[in-house]
């Protein structure tokens, strides 16, 4: 990945700003628990939801292991149907690519429809310096955009924003970038979206070159998929000249079948829909219809390397849908913004880490932006075990150790600032390898109890600033089952 957003702190710093600002938490709690609520009234409706998320994981991981074969695939069809494969390696080459490629149509601008795979390589950043402008034109995205701001959230990226901070964005900012809002626009949903939607129409109409993303792309047909609530998407995928989509490589399934698991759960697993209202596909180019050109830039960035962690690599089945932010209550209270990436949440906690390495602060914090309660993992309608990669991604900042970074075996030094832990886990293993030892241990801890205090000093300050210690027995297990007879004599 490109790096991590400019400034960003670790996410424990990040984090306790954010839970400082009331207006931020209130946003996050009405919007996070409305779409959880929607959610799972949604997902009941189904009454074979369990197998289909089970089919769902099964066709990601199915096509992981065969990722190579499909990939291959996929080129075929899509230059057999008139389109152009590309392939990059990492952000710098992406961009470089999808520069060159608006650069040879003269155009000066471009129209986007949502994309966190531009958001992860920078390319908006690429193209401003290459003297092109990029309009998005997702509402949330542009809410984004003409606020300088950054993503917060996966499905509603201006989160947490509330309708008043947008009435002034609107007001302060559109006129820079073309239509002005319109006088006297009120916090009204409605005049929100209609001024949006009269800033935007301009746009697609003049628009030469469209990029996008895709949620899902089709082997067997090498046809792209794109599901969207707006109709923004479906302007920026038929009016342009040419047409850029920018897709991690993950993001592939075989057929058209496998596709049909995921229309269904996908929209409910988001917007809590049936189906979305406007799912577009396209399979290269038709005469007098759509892009004359069509340009595809499957990008790796880090995706070969997590896919040679066996347990990581579940991260990689990820459909984008933010049901693990909308339930997480880290998220809730501290915003996608601490997570100092474009994947915020649960998922982004495991899928940062791996993309971009460990090696800066933010990075190496991210593994424990988690409470392991589980509520991600419950919700993941292609069942990736959060809870299971975050604890392994934990280990491997405090052991370090080998792991595949640029398709190269390297090994990891133990990160800074966790020798205190791994010093109190060598003294665990050994202690629970001596049962002499853990039974003395455990009589000692009993007999003082009393002068326990209630959080600890030094370096577990941390830990014990939001949770009390435990409190420990009168006696230890062994000697009160002895003294029972194995809880026989309750006397």
């Amino acid at each position: 990945m490109s790096g991590t957003f400019v400034g960003m702190p670790a996410f424990p710093v990040a984090a306790r700003e954010a839970v400082g600002d009331a207006t931020l938490r209130g946003n996050l709690r009405h919007a996070t628990h409305t779409i959880r609520a929607k959610r799972a009234t949604a997902v009941a409706e189904v009454s074979d939801w369990a197998e289909l998320r089970e089919a769902g994981r099964r066709i990601k991981d199915h096509t992981l292991r065969r990722l190579d074969r499909y990939l291959v695939r996929l080129e075929e069809s899509v230059t057999a149907a008139g389109g152009t494969v590309h392939w990059a390696a990492d952000a710098g080459e992406a961009n470089r690519i999808v520069t060159g490629l608006v650069r040879a149509t003269g155009a000066s601008e471009v129209v986007k429809v949502k994309s966190m795979a531009t958001q992860e390589i920078g390319l908006n950043e690429a193209l401003e310096a290459a003297g092109i402008r990029a309009y998005e034109t997702d509402l949330a995205e542009l809410i984004v955009q003409l606020g300088r701001d950054r993503p917060s959230h996966i499905l509603v990226p201006a989160i947490h924003r509330n309708r008043g901070e947008i009435r002034d964005i609107f007001r302060r900012e559109m006129g820079g970038w073309g239509r002005p809002a319109p006088e006297g626009l009120t916090d009204s949903p409605a005049e929100l979206a209609e001024a949006a939607r009269l800033h935007l129409r301009e746009k697609f109409l003049r628009a030469k070159v469209g990029i996008s993303g895709a949620n899902f792309m089709v082997a067997e047909t090498g046809t792209m998929v794109v599901v969207e609530s707006e109709g923004n998407g479906r302007m920026c995928l038929t009016l342009p000249e040419t047409l850029i989509s920018v897709v991690g490589i993950e993001k592939l399934v075989p057929t058209w079948r496998d596709l049909e698991v995921f229309l269904q759960t996908l929209p409910r697993s988001s917007t809590a829909e049936r189906m979305n209202p406007y799912t577009s596909t396209w399979t290269g180019t038709t005469d007098r219809d759509g892009p004359r050109a069509f340009h595809l830039v499957l990008l790796d960035n880090g995706r070969t390397d997590t896919l040679a962690d066996a347990v990581g690599r579940q991260a990689l089945r990820c459909i984008r849908c933010s049901a693990c932010l909308n339930v997480c209550p880290v998220y809730e209270r501290a915003g996608g913004h601490a997570y100092g990436s474009v994947y915020p949440g649960p998922i982004g906690a495991i899928l940062s880490p791996q993309l971009r390495g460990t090696a800066s602060e933010i990075d190496a914090s991210l593994p424990f932006a988690s409470s392991l309660c589980g509520a991600c993992y419950e919700v993941c309608p292609v069942a990736i075990d959060i809870p299971e990669v975050l604890v392994h991604l934990r280990e491997r900042v405090v052991e370090g150790g080998p792991v595949i970074r640029r398709g190269d075996k390297v090994v990891l030094k133990p990160a800074k600032g966790h020798a205190a832990e791994r010093a109190a886990m060598r003294a665990a293993r050994w202690a629970l390898l001596r049962p002499g030892a853990l039974r003395t241990g455990q009589r000692l801890a009993a007999r003082t109890r009393r002068w326990h205090p209630r959080t600890v000093p030094g370096p577990g300050r941390a830990w014990s600033a939001g949770r009390d210690l435990p409190a420990f027995p009168a006696e230890p297990f062994r000697d009160w089952w002895r003294r029972t007879d194995g809880g026989k004599d309750t006397r």
